[in-house]
């Protein structure tokens, strides 16, 4: 009898052990900042998209913000959409003199008191496409903005950052687990998953916490269709001859047809999923070391990304057509 009583709660405890795990997780993912309102924070890509909606989102509840935009226009039109506390600024983020003119802009605003996060969010998904049509210089085009900036701005605003003891929020990308296109798009988002881990190890010490979001597909500029159309018919054009041959005449369409399907199945208007990921790392006491964004994050990418490799090149090839020389193997 004692021996099945004993039995009995060590199942009860298993049981219970892992409920009691998830409410404690639960309540210390809640604990807020204090006095987040009073902080300043700076925004990379602030145009459209995720960066313009989180430049609102925090303004609106009365975070310092200083967004920085690639084009005018996109300045007007965001300070316009928010309070005048918002401050807009011009920034190339593969401009290593404007990202330093940048520093001194939110020097000047934050003060003694530092800047308490930081936003890595500006990017560029074109050219993508497979890798067979691109060239080195396709490639660079969208590492010098998705790494190499988010690299040369972070290093660049570490001091004030280190002031505040405050966050960095790197957006990477479920391509930043898996490879589904060539092109320098998941090159760039690998490396900004891998740029995060180690700057996270580093900054620790000093109170600096660095968190990786990791949307799914999502409608925005970098998922344009018309725009990564454009452009693959630009690089489909510049092919040779006998490589256009080696795919079959119908496969450029067939490409296009087959993309426009998976996007337009996978991509979710509402971008409020990963601005809310955003705000959460900024503003929790205990932020996440990485943020799924959206439901195709949770439960199928990310999952899918720790199968065999078997698995996800099947699922890349149902998603697109096969080459012509290839079909019949």
């Amino acid at each position: 009898m004692h021996n099945v009583i004993q039995s009995h709660l060590a199942v009860t405890f298993a049981l219970l052990l892992p409920a009691i795990a998830a409410i404690r997780w639960y309540i210390r993912d809640r604990y807020k900042v204090d006095g987040f309102n009073k902080k300043y924070v700076f925004i990379t890509g602030c145009d459209s998209g995720f960066g313009n909606l989180l430049a609102r989102q925090l303004d609106g509840k009365g975070l310092h913000v200083m967004a920085a935009c690639l084009t005018e226009k996109g300045a007007a039109d965001l300070a316009a959409a928010a309070s005048p506390r918002l401050k807009t600024l011009l920034l190339n983020v593969t401009d290593s003199a404007n990202i330093g003119r940048a520093v001194e802009f939110v020097s000047e605003e934050v003060g003694e008191r530092g800047l308490w996060g930081l936003v890595n969010n500006a990017g560029r998904s074109v050219p993508i496409g497979p890798t067979e049509w691109l060239k080195l210089e396709d490639f660079t085009k969208v590492l010098d903005v998705n790494l190499i900036g988010v690299i040369d701005v972070t290093l660049q605003f570490l001091p004030l950052l280190k002031k505040a003891q405050g966050r960095v929020v790197n957006v990477a990308s479920i391509l930043g687990r898996l490879s589904l296109i060539g092109g320098g798009y998941c090159l760039s988002k690998w490396g900004v998953e891998a740029f995060s881990d180690s700057l996270r190890r580093d900054m620790r010490p000093f109170g600096i916490k660095v968190s990786i979001i990791e949307p799914g597909f999502f409608k925005t500029a970098v998922t344009r269709l018309d725009l990564i159309e454009a452009d693959l018919r630009r690089l489909w054009t510049s092919l040779p001859e006998d490589v256009k041959d080696s795919y079959g005449k119908t496969y450029f369409d067939d490409y296009v047809k087959a993309q426009d399907f998976s996007m337009g199945l996978l991509c979710s208007p509402d971008i409020s999923k990963v601005t809310r990921c955003m705000e959460h790392a900024l503003t929790a006491r205990f932020p996440r070391t990485r943020y799924g964004a959206g439901w195709d994050a949770k439960f199928f990418w990310i999952p899918l990304s720790y199968l065999p490799s078997f698995v996800s090149d099947y699922v890349t090839n149902v998603l697109l057509p096969s080459p012509k020389d290839q079909r019949n193997v």
